[in-house]
């Protein structure tokens, strides 16, 4: 089959009338709301299907953002450069229509670490590609040294499981089966690990219909050159945004406390500049690479200022390629932000949240009324492994936890949700938390910590507990912020810590961390997880007494800590 690829600049039809170009975007939003619907519903993991730790979406045929479904806003900066990568690394004439492609470079492509597997979809329209459909989803497992792939003291890539290099999967339509059988017996979980590659398949599949039949409505030209509008209208609205954004240097640091191998701290250093054109984020000065598995790559850099600068310029927009033509990232090779292979990267996310945070520090002063203090600062997920004594059966509890984000100069913060670049994830609900894994759920509730106050306080943690009910089981813990708290702003006081701690049966605690490998548990361990509260915004001599009377009533502070920190006399 002789393939054609779309022009980089087709040519422009007479005219394609303004109502027509907003048709064609609402529906390549809803073909990117479709897809992600489609894999949410037929994933083998609930940590796709209940947590929503996935994005998906469509690009052109250069690989330009056009639509994407968003489950992690951290996502946004890798479905283009995944597809960018198959496009280089491929020859026009070997990529046919049912291709489907397979990638989790760390180091290329917008690569995260090795549990998100990206995988992408051409599509054609007469022999020509037009298109590409592609998703990143967090699969429970991939292989490697530890349970769920992650391994908070992996010290190289190769500890952290199976590498697809950005290889076709399904050729014509027909499965690679030797590829299949490979991860089959290079994954702990089989059945969910290819369920999952088959659900991200087949909403690949669903997008490249709908977005064939746009196509067989509006016609190729018009479609494609409503597409290329669209992109210019992106950054159309970032520019006339840029008028009302401060400019100059903005500088900011912050620290990671430690890398999982006992080595730390770790500085994070950004100067945003803001021109009258341009919004850079440059990392220079912040520290190399480290030994342990809390480095990110490039692309991760990149879609770390992605999320921030879509927060800054035009948060309810639907991103696209044109949106980010204002936006450079810089950033020598070989730091934390941007490893070289084989470093570690397993969590990967504790840099990147970090990067994104330092960036929103840099301007909190500056646009006060947009960006917030520090936030809980981490995802601080966890993988519990062991044997459900119900089922006898392993199992393998991967998840993400909720904490609180900062204040700002016009109210509070927001309690329980998950870290910003975790976006519209979702709790495992607990009654699916109960009978697929061998826990009790005993404790689920806003942590009392009175850290965060101010003017405005900062949201509440939470603590969650699990009783483990079985024999043989062990916990890996991924938490940034165990030591050094997020921060307060304009005289808010600093958050509070994550750590977990392991109580057992008689009620003793026999372990404090914040991140660890493994660390074994008994049958009748209590887990208690608990993250952090935001950083508050102003003088907390200066909150309302109305708002102290509520803070009391719903139990986020007690009396004797109003009058202690508030000076409170009702």
């Amino acid at each position: 089959m002789t393939i054609i690829q779309a022009n980089k600049e087709p040519q422009q039809p007479k005219s394609v009338d303004i109502f027509t170009i907003e048709i064609i975007k609402n529906a390549l939003i809803a073909i990117g709301e479709e897809m992600f619907l489609a894999l949410k519903r037929s994933s083998k993991s609930p940590i796709i299907y209940e947590s929503l730790d996935y994005g998906i979406g469509v690009t052109d045929a250069q690989g330009r953002l056009i639509s994407q479904g968003n489950g992690i806003p951290g996502f946004i900066g890798t479905l283009d450069a995944a597809v960018q990568r198959i496009i280089e690394k491929f020859d026009a004439n070997n990529i046919y229509a049912d291709d489907v492609f397979i990638l989790n470079d760390p180091y290329s492509g917008g690569g995260t670490h090795l549990s998100d597997v990206c995988m992408i979809r051409p599509i054609f329209y007469q022999h020509t590609l037009v298109a590409w459909t592609a998703n990143k989803a967090h699969w429970t497992e991939v292989g490697g040294k530890d349970p769920g792939s992650y391994s908070a003291d992996a010290t190289s890539i190769y500890q952290e499981g199976l590498q697809f290099p950005g290889i076709k999967v399904y050729e014509k339509g027909i499965a690679n089966q030797s590829l299949l059988d490979l991860i089959e017996a290079n994954v702990r979980l089989p059945e969910m690990t290819l369920g999952d590659l088959k659900a991200c398949a087949a909403s690949l599949k669903v997008g490249e219909q709908r977005f064939l039949s746009l196509i067989e409505k509006y016609g190729q030209e018009t479609t494609l050159t409503a597409i290329d509008k669209l992109l210019d209208h992106g950054d159309t609205m970032v520019f006339e945004k840029f008028k009302t954004l401060p400019k100059g240097d903005f500088y900011a640091e912050d620290i990671i406390d430690e890398d999982g191998m006992g080595h730390g701290p770790f500085v994070i250093k950004v100067k945003v500049t803001i021109t009258d054109e341009e919004f850079i984020c440059d990392f220079t000065g912040s520290s190399k690479q480290a030994l342990g598995p809390i480095n990110c790559t490039m692309g991760v850099l990149v879609s770390a200022a992605r999320e921030v600068f879509m927060g800054v310029v035009k948060p309810n927009a639907a991103a696209t390629d044109g949106c980010f033509r204002r936006l450079r990232v810089e950033c020598p090779e070989g730091t934390i932000l941007t490893a070289q292979r084989p470093a570690p990267v397993s969590s990967y996310f504790e840099s990147m949240v970090c990067a994104a945070d330092v960036i929103r520090k840099a301007l909190s002063s500056a646009i006060p009324d947009v960006l917030t203090a520090g936030q809980f600062g981490s995802v601080c997920t966890i993988s519990l492994s062991g044997i459900n004594p119900l089922t006898k059966e392993p199992f393998l509890l991967v998840e993400p936890l909720v904490g609180g984000w900062g204040a700002n100069i016009i109210k509070d913060g927001e309690s329980g949700q998950f870290c910003v670049g975790n976006g519209e994830t979702s709790n495992i609900p607990i009654e699916i938390t109960e009978e697929r894994y061998g826990v009790r759920v005993e404790r689920y509730e806003f942590n009392p910590d009175s850290a965060g106050c101010g003017e405005f306080r900062g949201g509440k943690g939470v603590i969650l507990e699990y009783r483990v009910l079985g024999d043989g089981a062990d916990i890996s813990s991924f938490f940034g912020r165990g030591i050094t708290p997020t921060w307060g702003t304009n005289g808010g006081q600093n958050g509070s810590c994550n750590y977990i701690a392991i109580i057992d049966s008689d009620g003793n605690e026999k372990a404090r961390f914040s991140r660890k490998s493994r660390y074994p548990l008994e049958k009748g361990d209590l887990i208690r997880l608990v993250t952090g509260n935001g950083g508050g915004w102003g003088d907390p001599l200066k909150r309302s007494a109305q708002s102290i009377t509520k803070d009391i009533v719903n139990g986020f502070i007690s009396e004797q800590e109003a009058i202690e920190i508030y000076q409170y006399n009702q």
